[in-house]
């Protein structure tokens, strides 16, 4: 019962907007690199090569939230992309 709950939610967000769905999908793997290679490292993480995945992961979520018409979603997931191009320009010393 629960598992085809699961199944029938992932359904419904792909019938909803497949175009959404594959743009969810570029964002959670590209943050999901970024956030797993910034735990491995940690002591000494290299923001110059973070930074550009969470970027990727932000604006597609972004353009993703657009699609399905979720404001606050699309609000902060902008913020994060304009934010790690300022995080970006700080770690390459530009400012």
């Amino acid at each position: 019962m629960i598992m085809q709950k699961v199944k029938d939610f992932w359904i419904n967000s792909y019938k909803s907007d497949n175009v959404a769905f594959g743009f969810e999908l570029i964002s959670f793997v590209f943050t999901v690199m970024a956030s797993m290679t910034l735990a491995f490292n940690a002591t000494d993480p290299n923001m110059l090569i973070i930074y550009p995945f969470f970027f990727v992961g932000s604006v597609t979520q972004c353009y993703a939230s657009v699609r399905r018409g979720a404001a606050w979603v699309m609000l902060l997931t902008g913020y994060f992309a304009v934010i790690n191009v300022f995080g970006y320009g700080v770690a390459a010393l530009w400012w």
